[in-house]
């Protein structure tokens, strides 16, 4: 039996909804999808993302189109960045009639770094998170995530020894709110800045000596890392909010420091 050329299948997600509810986010999460990404120097890098895609649903509607969400990743595009993340959401709200929504990806990026002395370069991944996100009636809020790793070193450990000062890998998460577009690299070089040292992927043994020292000369407790970086910030423009986080992977405890800050820039103060 020949199927028909056309047949009535129905929609029943479009009926509508007598609850007469609105849903704040209904959607998609947990997605995995190849991203391409242009980093800060014009360079495309391929990554794999974890995604979560959601609209506001207005009371009337009983469902919203959930393959929408992925038709739309499966467009061909130009690859992401900040800028072009705004016009995939705006995409996205257009395509499902939504005057809300929200798309939330996060990422290993891998910068290629230079080790201080010998100069040899190798990758360095770090996680990243881009969020952008609208409430009814009111603007696009974008906000960017990143998390550091680097080295700090105890000042008190130093001062009270004879030799040497016990050390820590710590994780740095910086989270802004952003006015104007400003790369994840931005973001990152300004916590390893105000590390103690920063980390890197391969070290031969004259820069092994160079990053030890460099944190034995720049000592910094938990309370310092986010004071710093929040300082950094604050002079920024581009940042209407802010939150700075370390957890410090304690050497000589089988536990962590931590320290959080978090702040609000005004335009005009922001330089």
């Amino acid at each position: 039996m020949n199927a028909p050329d056309r047949f009535f299948l129905p929609d029943i997600q479009a009926s509508a909804d007598e609850r007469r509810l609105a849903i704040d986010k209904v959607g998609v999460r947990g997605l995995r999808y190849p991203l391409a990404l242009l980093d800060s120097t014009g360079k495309v890098q391929h990554t794999v993302a974890v995604l979560s895609m959601s609209v506001g649903l207005s009371p009337e509607v009983k469902g919203t189109h959930m393959s929408r969400f992925i038709e739309i990743l499966e467009r061909r595009r130009a690859p992401l960045n900040v800028n072009r993340l705004l016009r995939l959401f705006d995409e996205m709200l257009l395509c499902l009639a939504a005057d809300s929504g929200e798309i939330d990806l996060g990422f290993p990026c891998f910068i290629s770094k230079a080790a201080p002395v010998s100069g040899v370069e190798s990758l360095l991944d770090y996680d990243v998170r881009m969020i952008v996100g609208k409430r009814p009636g009111q603007p696009v809020e974008l906000n960017l995530e990143v998390v550091a790793p680097v080295t700090s070193l105890c000042p008190c450990s130093r001062e009270i020894s004879d030799y040497g000062a016990h050390n820590q890998r710590s994780h740095i998460t910086i989270r802004a709110r952003l006015r104007s577009g400003m790369s994840p690299e931005e973001l990152l070089r300004i916590a390893e800045e105000e590390a103690s040292c920063e980390v890197f992927g391969l070290l031969k043994r004259p820069d092994e000596k160079w990053v030890t020292e460099r944190a034995y000369d720049n000592p910094k407790f938990v309370e310092d890392l986010v004071r710093d970086i929040a300082l950094r910030l604050m002079r920024e423009p581009r940042i209407a909010e802010w939150t700075v986080k370390s957890e410090n992977f304690e050497s000589i405890h089988n536990h962590s420091a931590y320290a959080e800050i978090s702040g609000h820039n005004d335009a005009d103060q922001a330089r």
